[in-house]
């Protein structure tokens, strides 16, 4: 890989808010002890949706089993469950009044069924105040733990494959494109939802990304997100090129032209952008 480029281009300036809407979102989660993806893996999004009152909440704990090289979630011997998590996520909802809520977590290879029966428990008992996308791991491609998490009924489960299939062994571990492509499958297959999502500027080349869209679209997976990479830190990998908007939005036009329900693409697309919108 090349070194990290830089200075960011002009289009990659996040507008930062610290209104009462977002003061109340952080606190409503630190008040239940709740982890946010939104701000364990920096995502630039993070103001803009904490001032439009909502969050993307991860489970599970905030430790993850894997150190995929993209991620700047920690990594390392995750704590035990609080199996008192899925009602403190509820007492969020509630504080918050969220009609929608997407749930993600870590990778827990550490637990028997990988966090299955946790991540069950947690969507059943969200979904009797709001709709839910579960953005769940691949949990090792094993069907009888994804069909525990499938029977609690999120309205959409979505799994990223994250980048194309040549640069998936370089940015992620244990993970690999064929194991996501078939949870993707198999999501579509039992009659849910499917979502997925990839990020550029890695080194991948614009014939991939057509195939990665058509690889998806094969499993029956009918909404994308994609958006840029931003190296998160240091240790993180370096980023190869920033994507000029335009050529996002050529990706959005292209995803819909090839049969994608739903495309978000955009320097700042992130999984869980505009998610509420993608309840088919």
């Amino acid at each position: 890989m090349s070194e990290y480029v830089s200075p960011k281009p002009p289009w990659l300036r996040i507008k930062i808010s610290n209104g009462t809407l977002a003061a109340n979102v952080r606190r409503a989660v630190k008040q239940q002890g709740l982890n946010t993806i939104c701000e364990s893996g920096l995502c630039p999004n993070r103001a803009e949706c904490a001032g439009c009152g909502t969050a993307t909440v991860m489970i599970c704990g905030n430790i993850c089993t894997r150190a995929c090289r993209f991620c700047n979630v920690p990594h390392g011997k995750p704590l035990p469950l609080d199996e008192k998590e899925p009602q403190h996520v509820v007492s969020t909802v509630r504080t918050l009044g969220l009609k929608h809520v997407v749930l993600t977590s870590v990778d827990r290879d550490d637990l028997p069924d990988f966090g299955a029966a946790h991540w069950a428990e947690t969507i059943r008992a969200v979904k009797e105040h709001a709709t839910v996308e579960g953005l769940i791991p691949d949990f090792q491609g094993r069907t009888d733990f994804l069909d525990i998490v499938i029977a609690a009924g999120a309205d959409v489960l979505s799994h990223n494959l994250e980048t194309v299939e040549r640069l998936t062994p370089q940015i992620r571990t244990k993970a690999t494109y064929k194991t996501s492509a078939e949870v993707l499958k198999y999501i579509s297959g039992s009659g849910v939802t499917a979502k997925s999502g990839i990020m550029l500027g890695l080194g991948e080349t614009e014939d991939e990304i057509k195939q990665t869209m058509d690889d998806l679209l094969s499993a029956g997976c009918h909404i994308i997100t994609v958006g840029q990479y931003l190296q998160p830190s240091l240790n993180n990998i370096p980023v190869r090129e920033y994507v000029h908007p335009d050529k996002f939005e050529e990706y959005r036009l292209l995803a819909l032209q090839k049969g994608f329900l739903h495309a978000e693409s955009g320097p700042f697309v992130r999984s869980s952008y505009h998610a509420e919108k993608h309840i088919l």
